[in-house]
């Protein structure tokens, strides 16, 4: 999948920039033990919608989330957290999609960390929530929603004490859109994360 950077320099600039704004707090943060982290980073997706010459129509956009640890977890849990997730695909446009095609999504969900303490980690997700597409047409009918399924997953790496790059890919299911068959957008997002729960000394 081609990750084209150019249509997607503004946006690489502002994380860039809430990146080192959230680094110099990053470690009282940490000193107060709050129980989630925060991301941001770009994603390269295809929409599936329609083709060109058989090529897949790729496009990108942003993607925020945020992960809570719940605490006081039973043992056999370790390793789940709950994760919200929003993405906006709206850059990169092919122009045979029209100037109005957008999809965007807010889901919720599971996300198990395999190997929590070592510098790099697996994980898996579990998502459910709602997808918006709007896209050209000649009718009344431009845009609709529907409940999406949102199974993922990536890779972290502990970049440096709580901040870590992760890269993500997420495969979703949008049912019954546009007749029987399902809508599936998936792509990949390359990110920042700047985790706030507490680590033992040892995992560093």
């Amino acid at each position: 999948m081609r990750f084209r950077l150019t249509s997607c320099l503004p946006l690489a600039i502002v994380v860039a920039f809430v990146s080192c704004c959230h680094a110099q707090t990053i470690y009282s943060a940490r000193e107060r033990n709050l129980p989630f982290a925060i991301g941001a980073g770009l994603s390269d997706f295809n929409v599936d919608f329609g083709e060109i010459h058989g090529n897949p129509k790729t496009m990108e956009g942003i993607t925020l989330w945020l992960d809570y640890a719940p605490p006081k977890l039973p043992r056999a849990l370790n390793g789940f957290d709950l994760e919200i997730e929003g993405r906006d695909i709206n850059y990169g446009r092919p122009a045979s999609l029209g100037s109005s095609f957008r999809q965007e999504t807010g889901v919720g969900g599971l996300i198990y960390s395999f190997r929590r303490y070592s510098v790099i980690h697996p994980y898996a997700k579990a998502l459910i929530g709602m997808g918006s597409i709007d896209f050209a047409s000649s009718g009344s009918y431009r845009s609709d929603s529907r409940v999406v399924y949102a199974p993922a997953g990536g890779l972290e790496l502990r970049a440096f004490k709580g901040i870590k790059l992760r890269a993500d890919y997420e495969y979703q299911f949008w049912p019954h859109l546009f007749g029987p068959n399902a809508l599936n957008p998936r792509g990949i997002t390359l990110a920042t994360e700047f985790d706030f729960r507490p680590r033992p000394a040892s995992a560093y």
